[in-house]
């Protein structure tokens, strides 16, 4: 990773948990990071990001925005370009998680569930496409449901489907600048977000559908998406599950 010391990234959703890990694994390679985070209950985990960032020896900022909203991602990279002169990676790890019967969906959760998985994702690969550097990369998270038959999340998997799709057109859109535009879909996450959706019986099912009888750790994705930011770049169009088996296509 010495060749991506003193580029710069942008990371969604990058304050903890997955997003976390990849600001903090950039840092430490001297990649400068733009952490961002939504709530202001996600402002402390922002701070601690950032410094672990900067004590790595790399330029860290914090911004707040809520990426459903098109003139916040526009912000968000505008703060990133005016703090590092401009912006060479952008991974987005935004998502909402919902486990619900078709029947019993409302219309409100639907339209949060689209705006946060699709929309957002969306206007992120846009401001991407026109702010970052020749030769940068882009990274958006998904789910490894989106190769499963199952119940009850449709708002999820679907709303994280379009992605796919986005993913492909950027990456032919893009290409002629040199950047090259995948997604990761990991297995069912042992994160805070995964467990309020399920019963303690259903988590031991998704644990025995993987590998060594475990749910995905944040620290199973993250050298993947630094592989696609610089060793992998010509790997690009992609959805790349990455979830110990738990599903396959």
């Amino acid at each position: 990773m010495s060749s991506v010391t003193g580029r710069s990234a942008v990371v969604a959703a990058g304050a903890k948990n997955l997003g976390g890990l990849i600001s903090t694994t950039l840092g430490r390679s001297g990649v400068n990071v733009a952490v961002h985070y939504n709530s202001d209950g996600s402002e402390s985990d922002a701070d601690k990001t950032v410094a672990a960032v900067r004590d790595a020896g790399a330029k860290a900022i914090k911004v707040q925005g809520d990426l459903t909203i098109p003139a916040n991602v526009t912000a968000l990279f505008d703060a990133a370009v005016d703090a590092f002169g401009g912006v060479d990676f952008a991974v987005n790890t935004v998502g909402k998680v919902l486990r619900k019967p078709i029947l019993e969906t409302t219309e409100a959760e639907y339209d949060s569930m689209f705006d946060i998985n699709a929309k957002a994702a969306y206007f992120f690969l846009q401001q991407a496409g026109e702010r970052l550097n020749d030769n940068g990369s882009v990274v958006t998270i998904v789910t490894a449901l989106l190769g499963a038959f199952t119940d009850g999340y449709a708002t999820y998997a679907g709303s994280k489907s379009p992605v796919e799709h986005f993913t492909r057109a950027a990456a032919k859109e893009f290409g002629t600048r040199g950047i090259n535009v995948n997604s990761v879909a990991p297995g069912p996450m042992d994160t805070p977000f995964f467990y309020p959706q399920e019963t303690p019986e259903r988590v031991e099912f998704h644990k025995s559908q993987g590998m060594g009888n475990r749910l995905t750790q944040i620290e199973d994705i993250v050298p993947l998406v630094v592989f696609l930011l610089e060793g992998g770049h010509w790997i690009t169009g992609q959805t790349i599950f990455a979830n110990g088996g738990y599903t396959t296509r």
